[in-house]
């Protein structure tokens, strides 16, 4: 069933993408980006921005981070996930349940770490990048921009822009 140009639950939504419906909304309202895409939640949360509203972050309380990590404007951090010192999560990433982040990792803008993921410490996550349930990043790796890693693979090296990666240890797709 192709259901990319419907609204199947019938939900009342902000509307399209343009500047004119960004102007609108209330300026002393804080908005949280409850979007799954990558490239969707970039793209509202610069619109949003540009619009000169106010993104808030969204922290679980059940969530570990450490005194240290910095965390940008309209972060997703789900329950039980672990960020340990030094650590920066940059604007519109998620970090999903139970993923641990370790010490020194950079996680860049509007990326996603799938629940139950293990970055390493020292890891660096490009922009719009999915790292998938129960992957592993060793030490030190670079994942570059919009690099898809899938669920429960193990990378050991650095991951160029717009690759693939499945399996144990990680292949190019």
């Amino acid at each position: 069933m192709d259901l990319s140009n419907s609204n199947p639950y019938d939900l009342s939504y902000l509307g399209s993408e343009s500047d004119a419906n960004f102007i609108g909304l209330k300026k002393d309202f804080n908005y949280i980006l409850g979007v799954g895409d990558n490239e969707t939640r970039e793209r509202l949360y610069n619109n949003l921005i540009a619009n000169g509203k106010k993104v808030s972050s969204v922290i679980n309380p059940s969530a570990k981070i450490a005194e240290s990590v910095v965390i940008g404007k309209g972060v997703f951090i789900s329950a039980g996930a672990i960020i340990n010192p030094q650590s920066k999560i940059k604007e519109a990433a998620i970090i999903n349940s139970g993923a641990i982040v370790e010490h020194e990792c950079e996680i860049d803008k509007a990326s996603h770490i799938g629940p139950g993921a293990v970055l390493c410490g020292n890891v660096y996550v490009g922009k719009r990048t999915f790292v998938g349930a129960n992957s592993v990043v060793k030490q030190g790796v670079k994942i570059g921009h919009d690099a898809i890693i899938g669920a429960g693979t193990v990378v050991l090296s650095d991951v160029a822009d717009n690759d693939k990666l499945v399996g144990n240890p990680g292949r190019l797709l």
